[in-house]
């Protein structure tokens, strides 16, 4: 066993926590010229990570999954919120103090081509940090980086080597081997072998698991590929649109998933077994919302196949998520009158020539495959009316009279048990003050 194996191989208390993130936010672009309103990457994540355990962080792109890893490592700044790390909240911490936290934590970053400089020798990329903080004499530096080439399967005469001279997975190599520099406890691997082949990323996956188990280090595995995530994780954490939507144990999430998100995810991943080559996939509905605008209550519910109707609706799932997609299009201004006429008018007539039983004929054939009837159908005739005749607003109320969800009126959040789901299918913790406020808001726009 090395010198840098031996330091960290007896100061390891597994269980305990050791990095605490509480309501955290990051926020960018508030103040804008063109909309003030800011992007809300990372919007109130709670999370708990112990000692000596690999949380997988999963999600679509553009959900928010780099930028929590990067502001738990302050290479972003939060917005609000905490990070404890081992009893500090970092995200007070500035200067010399920052500086000398850095040391404890450290990111292995996606694109091994990018993330080295290949002006500088292999030797000098893993020594960098090393400089940066001072750490003991020149000699001994080059002596530990000597050592950490050797416990990321590299050799010694590598040291004098530059990036361009190696494959992917060991350039993926160096990048661990400068993460280890400074022995820290906490690493964040922003998809490490996401841009390596199948192969390679076992050996790196090893790898990972292996200097985990030796020097006692606490992973943050950050990936879309779900495969990679079962294999490395103790915990999974799924994130969408910025808030952590399902937390459990990795074969929990895998084996009995319970977020409609989730379940898409997991749906989504292609079966080599030739049984399950035909079996019938529901892909999402719709695309992902704006981070600079999500939707009110749950954010997955413009997309959700289970969004939950008011208890005196009898209506089915499929027509009910109809009727969700037609209030969204109405709402975000998507459905135009001018558009409806176009479709309508074909290439027979003009635009101008089509009369208003026309376009709602149009309308339902364009939003409505299944068979609504009795009161919910009066209701979206009304609402057609409206629209056709430029009331765009009245045909909105009509629809949010009628339809409106628990799911767009309260945002849900995770339950206090072992594997949470922040769903509304799920008895939910009662709502604060400031979300029955939002309750009310959103009722009263409706009014």
């Amino acid at each position: 066993m090395s010198e840098v194996q031996q330091s960290k191989s007896t100061s390891v208390s597994e269980g305990e926590t050791l990095v605490e993130i509480n309501d955290l936010k990051t926020y960018y672009g508030d103040g804008g010229l063109i909309d003030s309103t800011p992007v809300k990457a990372v919007d109130g994540v709670s999370l708990e990570i112990s000692r000596g355990e690999t949380l997988g962080l999963v999600g679509e792109s553009g959900c928010g999954k780099s930028t929590l890893g990067r502001t738990l490592i302050q290479l972003e700044e939060a917005t609000s919120g905490e990070v404890v790390f081992d009893g500090t909240d970092i995200t007070e911490l500035s200067g010399k103090d920052l500086k000398n936290w850095r040391r404890n934590s450290q990111m292995v970053f996606q694109d091994p081509e990018s993330s080295l400089n290949d002006r500088m020798t292999v030797g000098e990329i893993i020594r960098e940090p090393l400089d940066v903080h001072d750490w003991k004499t020149p000699r001994e530096r080059r002596q530990h980086v000597r050592e950490l080439l050797d416990v990321v399967g590299l050799q010694p005469e590598h040291y004098y080597r530059y990036p361009h001279q190696f494959s992917g997975g060991q350039r993926q190599r160096i990048g661990i081997a400068r993460a280890l520099a400074l022995e820290p406890e906490f690493i964040v691997l922003d998809e490490p072998v996401s841009a390596l082949d199948v192969s390679v990323q076992a050996q790196v996956l090893n790898l990972l698991q292996d200097l985990q188990s030796e020097l006692g280090l606490t992973y943050l595995f950050i990936a879309h590929d779900l495969s990679v995530v079962r294999h490395i994780s103790d915990r999974v954490a799924v994130m969408y649109l910025g808030e952590i939507v399902e937390l459990g144990p990795v074969d929990e999430i895998f084996s009995d998933p319970q977020h409609p998100y989730t379940k898409a995810l997991l749906e989504s991943v292609p079966r080599a077994d030739t049984s399950e080559q035909e079996r019938d996939v529901h892909t999402l509905s719709g695309d992902v919302p704006s981070p600079r605008n999500p939707p009110s209550g749950c954010h997955f519910r413009t997309r959700c196949p289970n969004v939950i109707p008011p208890d005196d609706i009898r209506i089915s799932q499929p027509a009910y998520r109809e009727v969700m997609d037609y209030r969204e299009r109405l709402e975000s201004g998507e459905l135009t009158l001018n558009g409806v006429r176009e479709l309508a008018a074909g290439a027979e007539k003009k635009p101008e020539e089509v009369d208003d039983e026309a376009l709602e004929a149009e309308l339902w054939d364009e939003l409505f495959e299944e068979e609504l009837a009795g009161e919910n159908r009066a209701t979206v005739s009304e609402s057609f009316d409206r629209f056709v005749a430029g009331d765009r607003d009245g045909a909105i109320a009509v629809m949010a009279d009628r339809f409106a969800s628990i799911c767009e009126r309260q945002n849900p959040v995770l339950q206090n048990r072992e594997h949470p789901a922040a769903c509304h299918l799920y008895d939910q913790p009662a709502p604060s003050k400031s979300e029955e406020e939002t309750e009310r808001e959103v009722e009263s726009s409706a009014d």
